[in-house]
């Protein structure tokens, strides 16, 4: 058998990819967060299959959930929201599924930043505006930081930041943020990024802790920070230049 952790995306069921559907379909037990991925998903398990809701389980739980199926000799899905690339605690799950000798697969799925962006409509990457997209989260009740990655050594980059796992903390985020960016700087704060109840912020570093505390917003949401959220006077990009020589063989890895 195998633990396959699928990216579930950012809330719509309609937001997985068809591989992991297609596994969804045929596992014999899926375990989920159910306070964060649609429960809509659970519908395209099979007849049977065995459903455990991680949100009040405990890590050796979970990973004690999947050696017994692994004994059993039946596929895990594991769902995770958004994508496991970022901040799914996949790394700590396959580490000791490696250690119990039970095979695992990662399946990729559409992660929160990108479905927010998408509700903005905007690009995080803009032409001599923005080529750079830091994700990051901050330090609360949680995990440290590592040494160099505090939320005021990444602003000196002025590069767009994406924060998940903050909106609790927006008004003191903001502060730190100002030295760097200005208070005129445009924000965005996407929560339930693609779900019904979806909510959007947008601002500046100066009126969005405003906003999300009128708002009520305090988990499931991202903040987005940087100059691409009010691009409008950029040059188009070289790769469809009329002035680029289509003819000519470019480099395997240059994008433009």
């Amino acid at each position: 058998m195998t633990v396959y952790f699928i990216g579930a995306g950012p809330g719509a069921a309609d937001l997985i990819t068809v591989r992991g559907q297609r596994i969804i379909a045929r596992a014999q037990v899926c375990l989920y967060a159910g306070s964060l991925v649609p429960t809509e998903l659970l519908d395209a398990c099979p007849p049977g299959a065995r459903l455990i809701d991680t949100a009040d389980l405990t890590l050796d739980e979970i990973i004690a959930a999947m050696v017994e199926a692994h004994a059993d000799g039946h596929d895990v899905a594991r769902l995770c929201s958004g994508d496991p690339a970022v901040f799914s605690a996949v790394a700590e799950q396959t580490r000791r599924l490696d250690a119990a000798g039970v095979p695992c697969e990662i399946v990729p799925g559409v992660p929160a930043f990108s479905a927010a962006a998408a509700t903005l409509r905007r690009e995080l990457t803009v032409p001599t505006v923005g080529q750079t997209v830091i994700l990051t989260r901050t330090q609360a009740r949680s995990t440290p930081m590592p040494p160099g990655e505090e939320l005021t050594e990444l602003a000196r980059s002025r590069a767009t930041i994406v924060l998940h796992l903050a909106v609790a903390r927006t008004r003191d985020l903001a502060a730190q943020l100002v030295e760097h960016y200005g208070a005129q700087c445009p924000v965005a704060v996407v929560a339930n990024a693609s779900r019904p109840d979806e909510v959007v912020l947008r601002g500046t570093l100066s009126d969005i802790a405003d906003q999300v505390e009128a708002a009520g917003v305090r988990r499931t949401a991202v903040i987005i920070v940087g100059a691409v959220l009010a691009a409008d006077s950029f040059p188009d990009s070289y790769l469809y230049s009329p002035g680029r020589d289509r003819a000519a063989k470019r480099p395997a890895d240059q994008e433009g």
